[in-house]
C-alpha cells in the first residue's frame, strides 16, 4: 500500500526493474520565482542547483574529467581503495539512496561492493533534474541485479519519501555538494538527512578539504574554459526558458578562493553598464560595470570541522577516509542511538 507521502508522485516504469516517481507538487514555477527573487536583491545570486539542467549537467561531465579539477578523481580513488573497509560496516544493507545522483558514475562502486554481499540491490537516486531518468536506464542494463526507483524532487522530500521503506539503507552523498551550504545550513542538511535514517543505516557523505589556495582556484578557473560555459550556461537557461536577454559575452566567469571563510566563490560578472530584460517575469534588471551574479559558494572543511559537523547533526563516524594527498574525505557516519 502506499503511503500519503508517495500518493505524492506520479509513478512510470521505464523497464521490468526501472520506476521514476516524480513529484506532482515539483513545478517548474519555482526556477522563475527563485530567478526573479535573486535577480531583484541588491547582491545578486542565482542558486547553485540550477546549474544542472541536460546541458549543465553535460558540461559537468565534463569538468569532472578536467586536469585541474581533483574532486571527482581524489574521489573515485578513495573509493576504489576502501571496498574492505566499507564491507567491514556493511551489515544487510542492500538499499542504496543516492542524494543528486547525476549519471552516478561514483555509485557504481558501491553497487560493486554490495554485488559481492546481495543478489538484489535497491537503489533510490533522487534528483531535481530528469537526468535521473536516463542515468537509470543506463544502469539497468549494467547490473542485473538493480532494482531502481528513481525520484524527481527535491532532497529533502526524497528522503521523506524512502523513510519509511523498510530495509536497511546506505545514503551516499558524493561530490563537494555539502559545500554548497554554509557551515549552519550544512548542519541542518545534515539533521534532515538523520531523519530519514533508522537504527542501522549509514551514511556516506563527500567531502573537499582546505588546502592551497592555487590548487583550488585552478580547479574551478579550468585552462578549457569548460567551468566558465558551466557558469555562463545559467543565463542561457534564463534566456531560454524565461525569456531573457542576456548577452552572454558581456558577462565573465570569475572564481577567486576566500581565506577566510574557507570557500570557493563564483559569479558572473558584468563587463559594462547594461540593461537585461526577462519576458516572463516582467523584469528590467540594470548591471553596472563590475557588478557580479553570485551563482556557488563551495566551503571546504578540515577534519575536526567534519567531526563537529557530524556530532551536531546527531551521528556517530563510523570511519573517515581521505587520498593520500588529503585534498578530499569521504565520511561514513551511523545514527547516534537515542539516550
Amino acid at each position: 500500500m502506499r503511503s500519503k507521502i508517495q500518493n505524492k508522485y506520479t509513478k512510470v516504469q521505464l523497464a521490468p526493474n526501472c520506476f521514476i516517481v516524480k513529484s506532482n507538487t515539483l513545478h517548474s514555477n519555482d526556477f522563475s520565482a527563485d530567478i526573479a527573487y535573486g535577480l531583484s536583491r541588491k547582491n545578486k545570486f542565482i542558486h547553485s542547483k540550477y546549474f544542472y539542467d541536460k546541458n549543465g549537467s553535460y558540461l559537468f561531465d565534463k569538468i569532472c574529467d578536467l586536469p585541474e579539477y581533483y574532486l571527482t578523481k581524489k574521489e573515485m580513488q578513495i573509493l576504489s581503495e576502501i571496498n574492505k573497509g566499507l564491507l567491514e560496516h556493511l551489515d544487510g544493507h542492500n538499499m542504496v539512496v543516492e542524494l543528486g545522483s547525476g549519471a552516478a558514475t561514483k555509485t557504481r562502486h558501491i553497487f560493486e561492493t554490495l554485488s559481492l554481499l546481495h543478489q538484489r540491490i535497491e537503489y533510490y537516486p533522487i534528483d531535481i533534474s530528469d537526468i535521473v531518468r536516463e542515468s537509470s536506464q543506463r544502469l539497468q542494463d549494467e547490473f542485473d541485479n538493480l532494482h531502481i526507483t528513481g525520484i524527481v524532487d527535491q532532497y529533502e522530500n526524497g528522503l521523506d519519501y524512502i523513510r519509511d521503506i523498510s530495509g536497511k539503507k546506505l545514503i551516499v552523498f558524493f561530490g563537494s555538494s555539502i559545500g554548497n551550504f554554509d557551515h549552519a545550513e550544512a548542519t541542518e542538511f545534515l539533521k534532515k538527512v538523520n531523519l530519514a535514517m533508522n537504527k542501522g543505516d549509514l551514511f556516506l557523505l563527500g567531502i573537499d578539504l582546505v588546502k592551497n589556495k592555487e590548487i583550488l582556484e585552478r580547479a574551478y578557473n579550468d585552462s578549457e574554459g569548460i567551468t566558465r560555459q558551466f557558469n555562463l550556461n545559467l543565463l542561457c537557461r534564463i534566456n531560454d526558458e524565461l525569456g531573457g536577454n542576456f548577452d552572454i559575452d558581456s558577462f565573465e566567469h570569475v572564481a577567486i578562493y576566500n581565506l577566510q571563510a574557507n570557500r570557493i566563490e563564483m559569479y558572473l560578472e558584468s563587463k559594462a553598464e547594461q540593461q537585461v530584460s526577462i519576458q516572463d517575469l516582467g523584469m528590467t534588471i540594470n548591471f553596472r560595470a563590475g557588478e557580479r551574479i553570485c551563482t556557488e559558494y563551495s566551503y571546504k572543511y578540515t577534519i575536526p570541522q567534519i567531526r563537529t559537523m557530524a556530532k551536531k547533526a546527531g551521528f556517530q563516524i563510523k570511519s573517515i577516509w581521505t587520498d593520500k594527498q588529503d585534498y578530499f574525505a569521504l565520511a561514513l557516519f551511523s545514527k547516534e542511538p537515542k539516550k
